[in-house]
């Protein structure tokens, strides 16, 4: 039996699939032992004494980064570039912001130690460190009370064996140790050291974390596999992830947007915005299947740290069904981005004190008080008006607090979604919103209406999604290596094959095999940045090609550079399509519940509660509305068309004024 774990802030959800049946579990996440609701969840799911491999999309790895709470990492560089990690590119996000303060460095001034030796841009070893500076290095590490190292030389992409012979002499203290030409052999030496720097800083915790789990698992159930999701929407080894860490950060929501794209792709759509809201946070991605899966980037930023290795391009903002709203010390009202979380939740699970998303969509009757999670949790409305009542302050009704708070987490989601379409040069009318998450179906619509986008797809289990992409997920290993030479189809040969020779290796070790891509990351010479063209005929050609499309425009006589080559191994995952279903023109009766009363502006109006469950492919019916299942809520808003297609989506047609 498959399971997949997505573990969030707030819930942790589970699907078990064996032999074409899935069965979805969702349960409150325990973020003082994540491994807890882990159990939880699977014990729901899988009978005791069957076989399971597991495949787990964690948090605790984003969660320690975003929180500081990782390792005391001592930082290994060459001799007069150890504030390398400190100084960084010095560039400003926002250009005119006087107050912006820089993020502090991972690592102190104390814990950042030079060796003496040098490598050339070119690979020749200049000078090497010898036994008696290596020994000075050790026993000063030693006295620092690190937790663990990470070894970044100058160069060392082009020649390690520096960097090697450093990494030798540290083993005898037995602390955890990222080696730079191990996790990415690139250039750029600040982007490549605070990756290194990452890995070693969350390496500790999530290899202790993935231990535990993966020992308590085999507990429960003898001979359980675990891999967990990496941040590029592939799947890895336990043993890998332990350690490699840095391949982690966007774990969970790598689920999301490998599942919107299986269920786009079997819908027909080529051009869609994820858009996954959970309890904690909200993340979005762009997707447009006829150039590219899904895109990937070495280009992220996570908590103001650049990290190189390859990530799903996803923007996430801090606002989800947990966050708080408040009004600060001027009387403005704010939404997030902290967060209820799972304890103590918000106002209605029966524990919180202080307003969320949640509660406004419980109080604004969004939200079916007596079948949350299928009616295994009731929410308490009465508790929720008392104690938002105490907090609305001026203005006045807990209903116009309510729409306020709603409002709010919406305008920063619409902005969220903005920064990955509109400012990115692509028009939000060309494309479907794939709304997924606990919290996202609640939303979808109201955002659509904003940004102009036509439809919105809600898939079967949305608030499962991002476990259904873990399940799904391909077994993918990268492998990348810097080479910075002119465009050259012989030499490109020779490289690939000593680049593939070295995964062969690393995947032999798992048992695996796999079918290999190639790419190269390639620009114009004398540029600072570069386009990831798929290697093979008309290379040059597509390059061009692509900067047009990027950039609006192309040099086709101007010479090309060779700066990265890139392979990837992917081991396709088993399949699973959802079924077509016959189409049948029905009007949805048959799957109405009650009528309720909806606040979608200052007056309520009365609106059909429909049971998803019992909605047929054809249906059509028209909003006000509210679609009721398991995992997620939908909201319909009043002249919106519903539409069920053949594999269950809901589809709503939006009204644009």
């Amino acid at each position: 039996m498959r399971v997949a774990i997505d573990s969030g802030g707030t819930f942790t959800d589970c699907i078990a699939f064996e032999r074409g049946v899935m069965k979805i579990t969702k349960v409150f996440s325990t973020p003082a032992n994540p491994t807890d609701a882990i159990l939880s969840a699977v014990h729901q799911a899988a009978p005791s004494g069957v076989r399971i491999s597991v495949r787990h999309g964690t948090t605790v790895g984003t969660n320690a980064l975003l929180e500081r709470k990782g390792a005391k990492v001592a930082f290994v560089t060459t001799a007069g570039f150890e504030d390398t990690i400190a100084i960084g590119r010095q560039a400003r996000p926002v250009l005119y912001d006087w107050f912006m303060e820089a993020p502090p460095c991972l690592i102190p001034a104390a814990l950042r130690f030079g060796v003496p030796e040098r490598t050339s841009a070119e690979g020749a070893i200049l000078r090497r460190p010898t036994d008696r500076e290596l020994d000075d290095l050790r026993e000063s590490i030693g006295k620092s009370g690190a937790e663990a190292i990470a070894l970044s030389l100058l160069f060392s992409f082009a020649n390690s064996t520096n960097e090697r012979l450093v990494a030798e002499a540290l083993k005898p203290l037995g602390l955890p140790l990222s080696v730079s030409h191990r996790i990415l052999p690139e250039f750029r030496e600040y982007e490549r050291a605070s990756t290194v720097v990452v890995n070693a800083y969350l390496g500790p915790k999530v290899g202790s974390y993935i231990h535990n789990l993966q020992e308590s698992l085999i507990a429960a159930y003898p001979g359980a596999g675990l891999h967990v999701m990496q941040s590029s929407g592939g799947i890895i080894s336990s043993a890998v992830a332990s350690e490699e860490p840095v391949r982690t950060v966007l774990s969970g929501p790598a689920g999301g947007v490998i599942g919107a794209a299986r269920i786009a792709a079997r819908a027909g759509l080529s051009k869609i915005i994820a858009f996954d809201m959970g309890g904690t946070s909200t993340d979005v991605s762009l997707i447009d299947l006829a150039s590219e899966d899904a895109r990937t980037t070495n280009e992220s930023h996570i908590s103001g740290l650049p990290i190189a290795v390859p990530m799903l391009d996803i923007h996430t903002v801090g606002a989800g069904g947990g966050s708080i709203a408040y009004f600060d010390a001027g009387g403005l009202l704010h939404v997030g981005p902290e967060s209820s979380g799972a304890e103590p939740g918000p106002i209605c699970y029966g524990k919180g004190e202080r307003p969320t998303v949640t509660d406004a969509n419980l109080l604004l009757g969004r939200l079916d008080a007596a079948n949350f999670l299928g009616g295994s949790l009731q929410l308490d409305q009465e508790r929720t008006r008392y104690w938002t009542k105490k907090v609305s302050g001026p203005l006045g009704s807990v209903e116009t607090f309510a729409l306020g708070t709603i409002r709010l987490a919406e305008a920063a989601m619409e902005k969220a979604i903005r920064v990955i379409s509109v400012e990115r040069g692509h028009d939000p009318r060309e494309f479907t919103l794939l709304s997924f998450g606990g919290a996202g179906p609640l939303h979808a619509c109201a955002l659509a209406r904003s940004l102009a986008i036509p439809r919105v797809l809600i898939p079967p289990m949305p608030g499962a999604l991002s476990a259904l992409g873990i399940l799904l997920a391909d077994h993918v290993r990268d492998f990348s290596r810097t080479i910075m030479i002119p465009y050259d189809e012989v030499l490109i040969k020779a490289y690939f094959l000593e680049l593939e020779q070295h995964g062969l290796k690393a995947m032999a070790q798992e048992g695996l095999a796999g079918r290999v891509s190639r790419s190269i990351d390639l620009r114009y010479v004398g540029q600072g940045y570069e386009v990831n063209v798929p290697a093979g005929e008309a290379v040059p050609g597509r390059f061009h090609s692509l900067h047009r499309k990027r950039y609006g425009y192309a040099d086709e006589t101007r010479a090309i550079e060779i700066v990265n080559l890139r392979v990837r191994f992917m081991v396709e995952a088993e399949p699973w399509e959802p079924p077509a279903l016959p189409i049948k023109p029905g009007d949805g009766k048959e799957a109405r519940m009650k009528k309720t009363s909806v606040y979608f502006g200052e007056e309520p109006m009365e609106a059909w509660v429909y049971v998803r469950d019992l909605l047929t492919a054809g249906d059509r019916f028209t909003g006000p509305a509210i679609i009721t299942e398991y995992s997620a809520t939908t909201v319909i808003p009043p002249a919106d068309s519903v539409f069920v297609d053949q594999f269950g989506n809901v589809i709503i047609e939006v009204v644009h004024a």
